[in-house]
């Protein structure tokens, strides 16, 4: 079982952000509500929690992730940036709109076109049919990371 770095984690940590109060999901403004570095799990509105418990939920939800990439990318090669770019966008959008995504599909492929990988997390911009100036970035970071 392959799992990000440190590094990995942090560009999680850095998009999410950390929160210690539960807040609605900014596309939605609503469900799902988040808390910490992005943990939706049993979230309500008025939830409240510590960095400590931030942190290990973090490292809980990721492995999901970690999961749901290794299993999607299969025998395809992916460098530890890529895996790790690939992990940070299953945590946002979830396994399944992952295992739909054009980024995996050019990593199946073997594809070397880095605008192809850059267009492709772009596609992942939009939450509720709205850009969204934080995705936007989270997708540049992510391309970049992934390209690296």
């Amino acid at each position: 079982m392959r799992h990000i770095t440190e590094a990995g984690l942090k560009l999680i940590q850095d998009h999410e952000g950390l929160r210690l109060k539960a807040y609605p999901d900014p596309g939605s403004g609503g469900e799902p509500w988040t808390i910490g570095f992005g943990h939706t799990g049993n979230v309500q509105a008025g939830d409240v929690c510590t960095e400590a418990d931030a942190l290990a939920w973090l490292r809980d939800d990721v492995a999901w992730a970690e999961r749901c990439v290794e299993r999607a990318i299969g025998t395809a090669v992916a460098t530890d940036n890529e895996f790790e770019a690939m992990v940070s966008l299953a945590f946002n959008v979830g396994c399944a709109n992952f295992q739909k995504s054009t980024v995996l599909r050019l990593v199946i492929e073997g594809s070397e076109n880095e605008d192809l990988y850059r267009h492709a997390f772009k596609l992942w911009s939009k939450a509720s049919g709205k850009e969204m100036a934080g995705l936007v970035k989270r997708r540049a970071d992510e391309a970049e990371h992934f390209l690296t």
